[in-house]
């Protein structure tokens, strides 16, 4: 897919590969430096260049695989230089598979009544069900001009080719507010994420829960570790070596054939985030009698710690508890991170004081009968998600005075 947008002096074009742009270029934009020390600074490691360059070199997000990157490049003239002002990271799909925003039954809607529904353009990061910022135009006044032009570009690209949708997801809820009010559709779902409120360490944290809650976690945690002789390991930086990224593997391995069929990852992504990332990633790794038995790889952001999946070769009853959403907390607590996002879906979080937060994506649909029947779906869909996320917050495992 080509195309390229002029409009005065900026240029939006498509380039099919993140190493075709500057990584510098991109990162200034996708994590811009920090203003001051600004507490509102959230430096978010999915949006690295590091991350995407190793997506599409690993094999994980290429064109065999119904992952083609179509990435949209905004560029300005100034005298007589080219300066990028402007990326959004997008992808041509041929399925709706490791996005977690799901459109099955839109794509089967679609089709059924004679239209096509793939390809469609997918603005998000590839396997990532992590919220950020997803139009990367950096700091400034005209921050919001950009975004829009950059908006517009998309929806350009979709109408030229003719593809069906264009869907960007897990979207900062500034940018979703923006292009509600620009022919975009809106949509709401949820995740549960831990949120530090000023905790000194774990125990401090369980007794904002309700005693039964605080029992069940200690017992909880005293099963997954002490009574199966289990000790924990907290791997980052240069302890992310060949040899432990080819153990995690075999974890993910494991858990992605059991769940999804096919694991999205190639082996070649670890060795290639391990190498230019090493310093963002947290593997939380469980070892018994001398070899790791299970383990988790997180993700570390300025204020956040994001949790991605986990795998183990043994089990055991908890572990999976444990090492995904007991330790990341303590981890959490020790580094002053303000919240721990344990990826999509899982309501059995919120015993284990995760609670329900809204996520944001928006969809482009140029067919206007298809775009009025998905339009009010969604009516319907936000106030029931809304009214479901009330109410299961309304059963959250603290208690009530805090």
């Amino acid at each position: 897919m080509t195309a390229e947008t002029k409009r005065d002096d900026i240029t939006i074009r498509v380039v099919d590969a993140a190493d075709a742009i500057d990584a510098q270029a991109w990162d200034a934009l996708a994590n811009p430096a920090d203003p001051q020390g600004s507490a509102a600074y959230d430096r978010n490691p999915f949006l690295r260049h590091a991350f995407f360059s190793a997506a599409e070199r690993s094999g994980s997000a290429r064109r065999e695989t119904g992952w083609l990157p179509q990435h949209l490049v905004m560029e300005r003239k100034v005298a007589d230089a080219v300066e990028i002002i402007g990326i959004l990271p997008c992808y041509l799909k041929g399925h709706s598979q490791g996005e977690y925003v799901f459109d099955h039954g839109w794509a089967d809607a679609y089709e059924r009544a004679g239209g096509r529904y793939y390809p469609k353009l997918q603005a998000t990061v590839p396997f990532t069900p992590a919220a950020g910022r997803r139009i990367l135009v950096g700091n400034g006044e005209d921050a919001d001009s950009r975004r829009l032009l950059m908006a517009d570009g998309l929806q350009e690209v979709c109408d030229r080719h003719s593809v069906s949708s264009a869907h960007i997801t897990f979207m900062e809820k500034h940018e979703w507010d923006l292009l509600g009010q620009h022919n975009f559709l809106k949509r709401t779902d949820q995740q549960f994420h831990w949120v530090n409120d000023g905790y000194r360490d774990f125990d401090a944290f369980l007794t904002a829960l309700s005693s039964r809650k605080r029992k069940t976690i200690r017992k909880e945690r005293a099963s997954a570790l002490a009574n199966n002789g289990i000790s924990i390991e907290w791997l980052t930086g240069a302890a992310l070596t060949e040899a432990v990224w080819d153990t995690f593997f075999e974890f993910y391995m494991d858990t992605g054939s059991r769940k999804w069929g096919r694991p999205y990852l190639t082996r070649q992504f670890y060795s290639m985030i391990g190498e230019t990332m090493a310093d963002d990633i947290l593997l939380i790794m469980a070892k018994r009698e001398g070899r790791y038995v299970a383990g988790a790889i997180n993700f570390v952001g300025s204020h956040r710690l994001f949790g991605r999946h986990w795998g183990c070769v043994e089990d055991h009853p908890f572990l999976h508890f444990e090492v995904c959403y007991y330790q990341a907390i303590d981890y959490a607590i020790a580094h002053g991170l303000s919240r721990v996002e344990a990826g999509a879906q899982g309501a059995h979080k919120l015993a284990r004081g995760y609670m329900p937060t809204l996520t944001h994506s928006a969809h482009y649909l140029p067919n206007p009968d298809f775009r009025r029947a998905v339009e009010d779906y969604l009516d319907h869909e936000r106030r029931a998600v809304e009214r479901e996320s009330k109410l299961i917050a309304d059963h959250g495992p603290f208690r009530k005075s805090s």
